[in-house]
């Protein structure tokens, strides 16, 4: 098991605390080191200049968990498809696309030519947990690709199976680890 599999339990709600200056969400566990916004300037919403960056590779695991309830479990435990059809196959191939199309669904995000998308998905008990790994040359990073993979997985799955039960949630969508550009690599730690 890879240490960003035993971060805090994806199937609990995350509380958020409240600071004077800051929301923190408790199941994060880290902060950013830089604590500023790259894509905003006084003038507003900016794109960032990457033209000066060294092209590297790049690559971002992100992770998105759906809460489906015992019913909905049930049912794909038994039959593996509903209606719609074969449930983690669909949300795979939308998690596929949706990174080929992130910078379409971003504003600020540089339009990227990815080398490897990949997408896997489980049915874990009463929860299915979609893991997207992007990778690609470049001077900007894929975490948001990574991120959009996984969300729009969970949103396809969604679909599939609503009809089954209204009851389902989404989430945590979060980034697990990263790593290339200048900042190296970064990876979630466990929360403590």
């Amino acid at each position: 098991m890879k240490e960003h599999d035993k971060v805090c339990d994806a199937g609990s709600t995350p509380s958020i605390k409240r600071s004077r200056t800051r929301r923190v969400a408790a199941h994060t566990c880290q902060e950013d080191e830089k604590g500023s916004f790259s894509h905003a300037s006084p003038a507003g919403a900016q794109m960032v200049d990457v033209s000066g960056k060294e092209s590297t590779a790049r690559s971002a695991v992100a992770e998105a968990w759906i809460n489906i309830g015992a019913r909905v479990a049930d049912k794909l435990h038994s039959d593996g498809a509903l209606a719609k059809g074969n449930v983690v196959e669909t949300a795979r191939i939308a998690g596929i696309m949706a990174a080929k199309k992130t910078a379409d669904l971003i504003p600020m995000c540089h339009p990227l030519s990815l080398d490897v998308v990949e997408v896997t998905a489980e049915l874990l008990g009463r929860r299915f947990r979609v893991v997207a790994r992007v990778s690609a040359e470049g001077r900007t990073g894929v975490e948001m690709e990574a991120m959009t993979a996984a969300a729009v997985a969970a949103l396809a799955f969604y679909d599939m199976v609503k009809s089954a039960g209204k009851g389902i949630e989404i989430g945590p969508v979060r980034l697990l680890e990263k790593q290339g550009g200048k900042s190296g690599r970064w990876d979630r730690q466990p929360c403590r």
